[in-house]
Parts: structure tokens; C-alpha cells; sequence
């Protein structure tokens, strides 16, 4: 009997595990390193979706936050701001960008400090149910180019 149950539930377990997308791939996937005291950083990577259909990233999970959300800078008069979304599109064909200042994953909480060259695991969740997998490297974001045009010295 017992063998019974686990098998059903091994069973209902494979049945509730979220599908593979399989028109969908990754790649670029990164984490913003950030100092050890900072609790929040972002995820970039880019989508691409070679179906036929169009596709939306609906939510992000991973193990080394409290909390993950899908988010995009806006324009409020002037002022640049950081708002959770609903959901990314990811167009027939096309791909989305997640990056600095555009659309991002926002990591919330982390659970311990981020080093340099660590994976983050990450579950992209789409609209259809299925999900993907990745493993994204930390890293120091690239420099700023500075602009001196109006420094005066």
C-alpha cells in the first residue's frame, strides 16, 4: 500500500511540475553583484522565442530571495522609476531584453551576499505554464563611460 501511494504521489508531483519551453531559450543571463550589506539586486538576460506564437514571462522564482519580481523603469515626469509588471512580452520571432534601466528581474531579500562569478539559479515562469531553467553569473557591472563634456576643471 504504501509503495502504492508514493508512486501516485511521485505520480502528481511529475503532473504539477511546470512543462519545458521548448521555443523558448535564454541567454546573457547575469546578477548584478552587489556589496554584502545591500539586500536587493537585479537579474538580466535575454528571451528569445522562435514559435509561432507570442509568448509572456509572468514571474520569476529564486532559492537566494525572499522575494522575486518582474519590473520595468518608467518615465514619471522626468523622474526615472522602478515598477513591478505584471508580465514581459516575448513576441513571436522576437525576443525580450531584460536590462539595466528597461526591463529586469528584481531580487528582493537575498538570503546571503552575492560574490562575483557565484550561479544564481533562476525559474523564468510563462504564460502558457511552462518554465525555464537557468543559471545566471554574478558580475560587477561595466564601468560607466564618463562624460567630462561639462565638467569644468
Amino acid at each position: 500500500m504504501r509503495l502504492l501511494l508514493a508512486l501516485l504521489a511521485s505520480g502528481l508531483t511529475a503532473l504539477a511540475a511546470p512543462a519545458f519551453a521548448a521555443d523558448l531559450s535564454v541567454s546573457n543571463p547575469t546578477v548584478r553583484a552587489v556589496p554584502p550589506t545591500q539586500k536587493v539586486t537585479g537579474a538580466f538576460l535575454t528571451i528569445k522565442n522562435a514559435g509561432s506564437a507570442d509568448r509572456k514571462l509572468v514571474a520569476a522564482e529564486s532559492p537566494v530571495a525572499d522575494t522575486v519580481e518582474l519590473h520595468n523603469h518608467i518615465n514619471d515626469n522626468g523622474v526615472m522609476k522602478m515598477r513591478p509588471v505584471k508580465e514581459i512580452d516575448v513576441k513571436a520571432g522576437g525576443e525580450a531584453v531584460l536590462k539595466p534601466g528597461s526591463y529586469h528581474i528584481m531580487l528582493i531579500g537575498l538570503k546571503q551576499p552575492l560574490k562575483e562569478g557565484d550561479q544564481v539559479p533562476l525559474t523564468l515562469k510563462f504564460d502558457d505554464g511552462t518554465a525555464l531553467k537557468v543559471e545566471a553569473p554574478v558580475q560587477r557591472p561595466a564601468p560607466a563611460a564618463m562624460d567630462h563634456g561639462n565638467m569644468k576643471h
